[in-house]
């Protein structure tokens, strides 16, 4: 079998007035015609910037990238956007910026078509099967806005298959998916691409991505770190020049090892231990909920709905101080509605919505931002930084808008684990990180409620489990509402609360 894609010692360093930064450190990958391989390692480890380098959209900074026999850093910019339409399917983590909001589904899967000539009856018909194989057919005529965050992401998917690409790339495809629907979207992907031939690097933090993948590579400090077959097995490390080697991070939190560690020698295996005292033992251990909690936000009967579709439907919710609360249930179930709500950033059709006493419905939009500034810490699905800013810069800027000292930003980022890039630009930061620094500026004014859509949806598992870390200790420290809208397991399992929908 002939090869597909030839990756022999790329780096790829992004150069700044912090400093150079390098994503990609030595990376060599070999993947065959017709072969589905999936990409898996921890935020940070290069595989966006890897499946960019393979879609055209970066250069690499050294070696060489062959696809299907072309050199693409010897492409002109004009072959470039050629082999962009033409040879690639590109499904990027960021799905909303593919979703013109004035399209319906079917035109959305149907447009890279018309680009390329078909005709409208050849559009429909493709996009429809598409939609079908979703699971998105009675929502052909939606538009984005009409569709939960799940259900936006599978048109982009099925949008980026239309054109029956050589090689299908997909990052993060179903980062905010219930288990259900990610399962069909990787189904659909596996079907389709088996069906077409065509060749596939899907990067992910999700293990079931590698439910229909040929092989598995593990990506660790911008190189590869472990190659294996269609099945998951312990995680290879791989030991560099003088005999280093870096741990994995999700290891070292459970086992409470922070800053120092000893190693000792027993037979042919090298055992390591932390050598903190017991103050260090892992974050997960939490003390339970102090007894008594007072009413933070409550929902009573509340309907909202998008046209003809109703979301929520006489809802009944109540969320406590000192508690760790998660909504849960299938795309579209109105999870992030309800979030909005409780925000004030969308007012509900019928019911009340109190947030610390004052009825939202009551207040007009100056009153309901007051209440978010002065009370109420919102994680979105997209970040929402600001990309010129550093880590720093962002976090101080929140602080500063709410008339807050700049100090409590610095000990944000140091939770969140982001110490080494406090000062790098935001533009410079890996998807996981900028959804780190999220999560650092929202809890930095210490907020009453806490409210996060999907925040650990593209964190890998070691960070999945600080951010969950996090938000227990927030609840219990500072006595805030943390309310999370999530299909994670392991921020489901730190809960103290569980609010199913749909």
């Amino acid at each position: 079998m002939s090869k597909a894609i030839e990756v022999r010692d790329v780096f790829r360093v992004h150069q700044t007035t912090e400093g150079d930064a390098a994503a990609l450190q030595g990376l060599s990958l070999t993947v065959r015609e017709g072969e589905t391989v999936t990409v898996l390692g921890p935020s940070g480890s290069g595989k966006s910037t890897f499946l960019r380098i393979l879609a055209g959209l970066d250069r690499p900074s050294a070696g060489t990238v062959r696809v299907f026999g072309t050199e693409l850093a010897k492409l002109p910019a004009r072959d470039v956007a050629r082999y962009r339409t033409h040879t690639v399917g590109y499904a990027d983590q960021h799905y909303a910026r593919a979703l013109a909001p004035e399209l319906t589904a079917r035109e959305l899967v149907g447009l890279e078509l018309g680009l390329g000539g078909a005709t409208p009856a050849e559009r429909h018909r493709r996009a429809d099967e598409l939609l079908e194989r979703v699971g998105l057919a009675d929502k052909r005529g939606a538009h984005p806005a009409e569709l939960s965050g799940g259900e936006q992401q599978r048109v982009a998917v099925a949008a980026s298959l239309a054109h029956r690409p050589k090689l299908f790339l997909a990052d993060e495809p179903t980062g905010e998916l219930d288990a259900e629907s990610a399962q069909l979207v990787y189904d659909t992907i596996g079907e389709l691409i088996r069906a077409e031939a065509c060749t596939a690097v899907i990067v992910s933090h999700d293990p079931e991505s590698a439910s229909i993948a040929d092989r598995i590579v593990r990506i660790r400090d911008g190189r590869v770190s472990e190659e294996s077959g269609g099945t998951l097995r312990d995680e290879s490390i791989v030991v560099g020049r003088g005999g280093w080697l870096r741990l994995p991070e999700e290891l070292l939190r459970r086992s409470g090892i922070r800053t120092h560690a000893s190693a000792r020698l027993e037979g042919r295996e090298i055992v390591v231990s932390g050598e903190e005292t017991s103050e260090s033992l892992p974050e997960t251990e939490m003390s339970e909920p102090p007894p008594e909690t007072s009413l933070v936000a409550a929902v009573r009967g509340v309907d909202k709905g998008y046209g003809s579709r109703t979301v929520l439907a006489s809802l009944d919710a109540t969320f406590e101080s000192s508690t760790l609360t998660v909504v849960t249930g299938p795309s579209g179930s109105g999870k992030t509605t309800l979030l909005h709500v409780l925000a004030g950033l969308e007012l509900p059709d019928a019911g009340l919505v109190a947030v610390l006493g004052a009825n939202i419905a009551r207040l007009d939009r100056t009153g309901r931002a007051e209440l978010r500034r002065d009370h109420i810490g919102y994680i979105g699905q997209q970040p929402g930084l600001v990309p010129t800013l550093s880590a720093l810069e962002n976090v101080e800027l929140a602080l500063a808008l709410r008339g807050l000292p700049a100090a409590a930003a610095r000990d944000a980022l140091v939770a969140v684990g982001l110490e080494d890039r406090i000062e790098q630009r935001v533009s410079r930061l890996s998807t996981g990180e900028r959804g780190r620094v999220a999560i650092a500026r929202a809890l930095a004014p210490r907020p009453e409620l806490l409210l996060a859509d999907e925040p650990t949806s593209r964190l890998d598992q070691a960070n999945a489990i600080a951010a969950g870390t996090l938000f227990v200790r927030l609840a219990r420290e500072y006595g805030a509402a943390v309310v999370c809208a999530t299909h994670d397991p392991l921020l489901i399992e730190q809960a103290d609360e569980t609010l199913r929908l749909g």
